[in-house]
């Protein structure tokens, strides 16, 4: 086809664009590989960039190829159906004017609206009314969620953890089951203030039922509306694993032992900040935001500042902030694939230089993968081993020390440390490789000390025990010393990644962050940060944001807890509902001004932690 392969693709001519898109079909093409020093040419017809991503994504078995494949793929509904899934005879049959592809596009309220006001004949009630009964007690049981603003269609993948947990907490509700224990992980998450309520009396009406709910909870609001509390501690990692309190919430209250008890009788509190920063005149404004429930939003992000964007669940924050303007801003600076939500324009870019979501996903897919090796300190840790005496010696290199790499890794498990077994119709199951103990080393490497310690040693400390080991070496230390900061102290240094919560991986993503030189221009998206989070953590994340807001960079936060919402500069208020009721700015300010607005939830909820911090400063004072 002669053209030239540093030709920018948008300049080739349209054959040429289709043949590497689409393949050559029949027609074979002369190809060559080089091998040292001969060149050897064969022939084959080209097979195209789009089938062969279409043949790696069906017969892959391995989910990061999948994940690399999808990176160029993009939804669309079907041409045919319209996205309905059904056929056209299906959609002819209809309810007072609508199909059942129509009635599943509504929102929960407006589906119980709709068959809670059917008008139907004597005869139809006859037939339906068993059927409505059902449909609408299960409508009903959502919308006492606090789920009412989903429509019926959301795909279960879009789903919260904490929207699924309650989607199945109300079919349970549905059931009527008697002397069931259900076990519930953090059902708040996602949840605004609002809600809560609606969330606890559905957990009491389980209880009343005969059953026993047993709920894992940082939230105030759970923990003393409880009939027992277990209060795990008294630290983290190897410091906990201890009951620290058995009780009621009262005797909670009164508790010498129990952090969590102190902060709930307001002992120990996270602070409101005695002076806020100030919007400096330059900000990021959205323009026409559309997507979703959006309703034409225009909404200013004053630079330089600690923000929260806040709202009830399902009010539009994270269809305005990650899917409209970090998808946005990622394209302009990292050139992302992914296609962002429907907006008029983004102006004030010129103020950031990038933008960085730090989201709890895993910071790695296999057990290779830890806090060391992703914050970076590890590199340090090898440069360190291989300077030893003995390490010079027998010409040992910085990359001995990998586990990653042949040479001083053992070569019986590849440097996992563990075996995977695979047991076809179940799990696959890992055990300890029997050559290292699961040290990843062979025993040459092994014989490398540094201070009495080989480098299976040093991945087995914790962060604190590793911040004293190393406390003379500069480099080293102020890596492990972010990690520390942002309340990871108990972590071991070579933990895999796949076992590692939410939202340590989000803290360990921060303290990486922490380690960069700063720009004082990056912008920082959290999506609810505290999920997962005691007071105490909340209290040393915030801290960490706040240094980086310091350095002069913007940290927007996506957030429902209160004692967050509190400490920020600036409110970024969506609602006032859910679903189509919600997607309008209700207000934006300091926390100070949120309260004052009749119209913001958030400013109703806000109020009384406020009032209680100016309460206790004037009191001190």
């Amino acid at each position: 086809y002669h053209f030239d392969l540093y030709t920018p693709f948008k300049d080739l001519p349209p054959k040429v664009q289709q043949v590497i898109l689409y393949g050559s079909g029949d027609e074979k093409i002369k190809f060559y590989y080089e091998d040292e020093d001969r060149r050897y040419f064969y022939s084959r017809p080209f097979e195209g960039v789009i089938p062969n991503l279409e043949r790696r994504y069906k017969e892959t078995d391995s989910s990061w190829t999948r994940e690399e494949v999808e990176r160029y793929m993009n939804i669309h509904p079907c041409p045919d159906c319209k996205g309905s899934r059904l056929r056209s005879e299906s959609l002819y049959i209809k309810i007072k004017g609508m199909s059942i592809y129509d009635v599943t596009r509504l929102s929960v309220t407006q589906a119980l609206h709709f068959f809670s006001n059917l008008d139907l004949s004597s005869r139809e009630k006859a037939i339906a009314s068993p059927i409505l009964k059902e449909i609408i007690a299960r409508l009903q049981f959502m919308t006492d969620m606090g789920l009412e603003y989903l429509t019926l269609d959301r795909p279960s993948a879009t789903l919260s953890g904490g929207e699924g947990q309650r989607i199945r907490l109300a079919t349970q509700i549905g059931s009527g089951l008697m002397g069931v224990l259900y076990i519930l992980d953090e059902p708040s998450i996602g949840l605004h203030a609002r809600d809560n309520k609606k969330l606890l009396d559905n957990l009491k009406r389980l209880r009343d039922l005969g059953n026993t709910v047993l709920v894992v909870e940082h939230d105030e609001q759970t923990i003393l509306s409880s009939d027992h509390v277990i209060d795990m501690g008294p630290g983290a990692g190897a410091n906990g694993g201890k009951v620290v309190f058995s009780g009621s919430p009262e005797q909670l209250l009164r508790s010498e032992d129990s952090l969590t008890g102190k902060y709930l009788s307001k002992c120990l509190s996270i602070p409101v900040p005695s002076k806020r920063r100030r919007p400096n005149y330059r900000f990021l404004t959205i323009k026409g935001a559309n997507e979703n429930n959006l309703k034409n939003l225009d909404v200013s992000f004053p630079l330089g500042l600690l923000i929260c964007v806040t709202g009830v669940s399902g009010s539009g924050k994270s269809t305005l902030i990650i899917d409209t303007l970090y998808k946005a801003l990622a394209q302009k600076f990292h050139n992302s694939k992914e296609k962002p939500g429907k907006f008029e324009r983004i102006e004030g870019i010129e103020y950031i230089d990038k933008v960085i979501d730090i989201d709890q996903n895993p910071i790695g897919r296999t057990p290779r993968s830890n806090p060391a090796t992703y914050t970076g300190v590890f590199s340090f840790i090898r440069d360190l081993f291989a300077t030893t005496p003995e390490a010079k010696v027998r010409g040992y290199k910085p990359n001995r020390f990998s586990f990653n790499v042949k040479g001083g890794r053992c070569e019986a498990c590849g440097g996992d440390g563990i075996i995977k077994i695979e047991m076809h119709f179940l799990p696959d199951v890992y055990v300890t490789c029997e050559v290292c103990k699961g040290k990843r080393y062979n025993r040459e490497t092994l014989e490398v000390l540094y201070k009495g310690k080989n480098i299976a040693d040093v991945l087995e400390m914790t962060v604190v025990e590793a911040l004293d080991f190393f406390s003379n070496i500069p480099k080293i230390r102020e890596k492990l010393q972010t990690l520390y900061d942002v309340g990871l102290g108990y972590l071991t240094l070579g933990q895999p990644s796949t076992t590692l919560s939410g939202g340590e991986a989000q803290r360990i993503k921060l303290s990486r962050e922490l380690s960069r030189r700063s720009t004082g221009r990056t912008l920082y998206l959290l999506d609810e940060p505290t999920t997962g989070l005691h007071f105490a953590d909340v209290q040393k994340l915030l801290d960490v944001l706040s240094r980086l807001t310091d350095m002069g960079n913007t940290v927007i936060i996506i957030e429902h807890n209160l004692e967050v919402i509190k400490t920020a500069d600036y409110v970024i208020d969506l609602g006032p509902e859910g679903g189509d009721k919600g997607g309008y700015l209700v207000a934006a300010g300091p926390p100070e001004e949120i309260v004052q607005n009749p119209h913001s939830y958030t400013g109703k909820y806000l109020k009384p932690l406020l009032d209680q911090s100016w309460e206790k400063e004037r009191k001190v004072s």
